[in-house]
């Protein structure tokens, strides 16, 4: 399947990126037993059960239907073109790969090629499908275990996760390897981010590498435009928002710490280890820092985005008391208007195992009530940590009585 340079990491943490995870076969994990519980495997029962159906219909085939299904909205469209993929031959400026998200699916579709998906289970981490692009009585998911060759690494945290990359393309969208490239989450400067990608929405004076590539001067400092040759009536939007790819830079990482930690406790409780709480401590920090945007790189102007994504990605969120939400976007000098991630709701978090949970609230207690006044804590705010903490307690389902 390949969604390798699609879907990374700028650096990694040192708690976990310097270990080794648990291994996908340990009787913890055990990652490819089923039932499994990601959106993916739900439709599939759903579709087997005749209680869902997919249309094919023009040259997209299933997708529209898939994401209605998915609950995946057309606003998140963003679009790759370097060749990154198994379905790398038929990529290109032309023919960019298009990828849409929620808070736990990613799908990838392309002119020509099959339909891609990244679904999030709750406890085993990211499982890989594929979908035939021809019509059929009964279509259905099948699992792309080949996707693991990529997406279980140093560059996952060491579990079943997710990449995204950037990097340096030819005219024709082929990587330029010797030119080097960048692992990218929230932490990576925006000038280093979306080679590869195509951006729409995004001031001509804030600097980034998309919508280029490397021409024949061969200078990956002086790149070329990309001349608009796409034929847009093909996707399901025009645009490939810069608002989406920001959510969407944040957001894989985010998912990838959730399955690191909640791995690491199952099989440290399994092994009946001693030494749980002292991992727990590193591990809380890192993933709270994360949370909590601490090295969120600046924004070097707005970001509004153009195609409706911002606000539809804003209206899903839990409101609280005064109308506000873990997923309002500022998009002016930081991704979000208050900084907690909108991840902390998501079903991957709520699956913790209690111990990681505990280590994880305590620990943000501590940031969030000032308890910790290490100065890399300096740029949250007091309005920002009360914003937050009054946030939760509305809007929060389990949230500890001290936050209270």
């Amino acid at each position: 399947m390949g969604f390798l340079l699609l879907l990374g990491i700028l650096s990694l943490p040192a708690e976990l990126g310097d270990t080794l995870g648990p291994p996908l076969e340990h009787p913890a994990i055990h990652y490819d037993r089923g039932p499994f519980q990601d959106p993916v495997a739900a439709l599939n029962r759903r579709l087997d059960q005749g209680q869902a159906q997919l249309r094919f219909e023009g040259p997209s085939g299933y997708l529209r239907s898939v994401l209605a299904a998915l609950h995946v909205p057309v606003e998140s469209q963003i679009a790759v073109f370097s060749k990154t993929s198994l379905q790398a031959p038929l990529i290109d400026p032309q023919n960019p790969r298009t990828i849409f998200f929620n808070d736990s699916v990613v799908v990838g579709w392309m002119k020509g090629g099959f339909i891609e998906a990244a679904s999030q289970d709750p406890q085993q981490g990211v499982q890989f499908y594929t979908l035939a692009q021809r019509s059929a009585a009964r279509p259905r998911f099948e699992q792309g275990k080949d996707c693991l060759r990529c997406h279980v690494g140093d560059a996952t945290l060491g579990v079943a996760g997710m990449v995204i990359r950037s990097t340096f393309t030819g005219p024709d969208g082929s990587p330029l390897l010797v030119y080097g490239g960048t692992l990218v989450d929230h932490r990576t400067p925006i000038e280093n981010r979306w080679g590869g990608w195509f951006v729409t929405g995004a001031p001509s004076t804030v600097r980034h590498l998309g919508n280029a590539a490397v021409g024949s001067r061969g200078d990956p400092a002086a790149m070329d435009s990309l001349p608009a040759k796409i034929d847009t009536s093909v996707y399901l939007s025009a645009s490939s928002d810069v608002a989406a790819l920001m959510v969407f830079d944040h957001q894989m990482h985010m998912a990838n710490l959730l399955t690191r930690i909640g791995w690491d406790v199952r099989a440290a409780v399994w092994e009946k280890r001693p030494a749980l709480n002292e991992m727990l401590s590193g591990a809380a920090r890192e993933m709270v820092d994360y949370l909590l945007f601490v090295d969120e790189a600046p924004l070097p102007g707005k970001l509004a985005g153009t195609n409706g994504f911002a606000s539809a990605f804003s209206a899903r969120g839990l409101r609280d008391s005064k109308g506000r939400s873990l997923r309002d976007l500022d998009l002016q000098t930081r991704l979000l208007r208050y900084p907690c991630s909108y991840m902390i709701y998501s079903d991957a978090f709520d699956a913790l195992p209690p111990e990681a949970k505990d280590a994880i609230y305590r620990r943000l207690w501590q940031v969030l009530s000032g308890a910790d006044r290490d100065k890399k804590y300096a740029r949250l705010s007091a309005a920002d940590r009360r914003a937050v903490v009054e946030i939760l307690r509305d809007t929060k389902k389990g949230l500890p009585e001290y936050f209270k």
